[in-house]
């Protein structure tokens, strides 16, 4: 009885893993396809309620809403010609970040994201566009 038990709950912790490290990629994938997008609209429902913005030397903590205007602005006069992840820092379950490239035809800019992460909610807390 106890190995059957044991077994049943090995079982259910083994399909349970996989399903939390799916929800895990498809969370930050909708945050990079927003940035590949241009959307600030997608992006924007990852952002915490306030965030720690700076767009191409244009610094500051944001609401919500002031932060998805910033960005929308950046988005129009820098439209994506695509966006790539070069580098995952996940060690750390509840802080993850991240740092891609976004092509526009003005050049290339490093984005650097801080991300929190609460139950299945990921957070932007922390985002910064940077000509590089």
């Amino acid at each position: 009885m106890t190995s059957v038990l044991s077994l049943i709950v090995s079982i259910c912790l083994f399909i349970q893993s996989p399903v939390m490290e799916i929800e895990n990629v498809d969370s930050i994938d909708t945050i990079i396809s927003a940035i590949d997008n241009g959307s600030s609209s997608d992006l924007a429902k990852y952002f915490d309620s306030s965030i720690s913005l700076n767009v191409n030397g244009l610094q500051g903590d944001y609401s919500k809403n002031q932060a998805e205007l910033v960005i929308k602005d950046f988005f129009k006069k820098n439209p994506s010609m695509g966006f790539s992840l070069v580098f995952r820092s996940e060690n750390n379950p509840s802080l993850s970040s991240y740092i891609g490239d976004y092509q526009t035809n003005q050049g290339l800019f490093k984005v650097f994201i801080k991300v929190s992460q609460q139950a299945s909610d990921f957070k932007i807390y922390s985002l910064e566009f940077v000509k590089g």
